[in-house]
């Protein structure tokens, strides 16, 4: 494989990636030596996006694409065959799938397509940046592809990543103990973006407002929702900044809990600027939100 690897000419090694996360760690690993730029807007559905010709001749240059891999990206494999990158192909040397290593949530779960439109997450929840211990395996697996396509900047990939995990077990530490408050805190989700963040700091994920990834509640699947978190204990109702506004405000309306919205992404909101201060965010929108609702 690296035999196969294209010689890069100097400059700053141009990488795709498929979230604006995986552009943040790319970026941590590969520091000055990379340009990365994602494929998806920071708020945005990021199972449903068009690509657009600028970003297809970034593909057509590119020695790198890091995607999150399973089925979060059904629309990647026509907008590489589009761009006519070979190196980029599925299985090519500038191909990376990061979710390699990493311990899926409901990879066991038998789902069926839902006949309404939507998608699955058939392989396993794809959300699994959200937990940030997952961070070192991507890493990881970020530093490989790295210095499969430019092998001279190896040891610069190693060190830059071992600055980011000593700041990363600093934030680490600093939100296992700023999150304590909300072990065991009952929660409705509006997309099954959260399994991974809730297993991490103790919330206990009741239902999503979504019957299934993608797919928009009917009124009866909202009826028996809001009557489930009435009696479930439901204290918060967790949304994206993509959420529907009307329907998260009459869910929590009706089941008697308060909304908090949450990126789910870097860029997603002003002051998430890069990994690390995605979960400080959270984590403090969470506990402010937790202390102010119903009990």
């Amino acid at each position: 494989m690296l035999a196969a690897a294209p010689a890069w000419g100097g400059g700053a090694l141009s990488v795709v990636t498929t979230t604006t996360d995986l552009k943040a760690l790319v970026e941590e690993v590969g520091g000055d030596r990379v340009r990365a730029e994602s494929l998806t807007p920071a708020v945005h559905d990021p199972h449903a996006v068009e690509v657009k010709p600028g970003q297809l001749a970034r593909l057509r240059d590119a020695a790198l694409l890091v995607r999150i891999g399973l089925d979060h990206e059904p629309w990647l494999a026509r907008a590489v065959q589009t761009a006519g990158n070979p190196a980029l192909a599925r299985g090519a040397v500038g191909d990376l799938d990061v979710s390699a290593g990493v311990e899926l949530l409901d990879a066991e779960t038998v789902r069926a397509r839902p006949a309404r439109g939507g998608h699955v997450h058939g392989l396993g929840n794809t959300h699994y940046w959200l937990d940030p211990e997952n961070a070192r395996v991507i890493t990881a697996s970020i530093l490989g592809g790295l210095a499969r396509v430019a092998p001279a900047d190896q040891a610069a990939f190693t060190a830059n990543r071992a600055r980011f995990l000593a700041r990363l077990d600093a934030g680490l530490a600093r939100w296992t103990r700023a999150a304590a408050p909300l072990r065991g805190l009952r929660v409705v989700v509006a997309h099954d973006s959260w399994p991974y963040f809730a297993r991490r700091f103790g919330l206990i994920i009741v239902a999503a407002i979504e019957p299934s990834p993608g797919l928009p509640p009917s009124p009866q699947s909202l009826g028996a929702l809001t009557a489930q978190m009435r009696e479930g204990a439901v204290r918060l109702v967790i949304a994206e900044p993509w959420s529907n506004p009307s329907v998260v405000s009459q869910v929590a309306a009706r089941g008697g809990a308060r909304v908090v919205t949450l990126p789910a992404s870097v860029g997603a909101d002003p002051d998430a600027t890069d990994y690390l201060t995605l979960f400080d965010l959270d984590i403090r929108r969470l506990v402010e939100a937790a202390a102010a609702a119903p009990r």
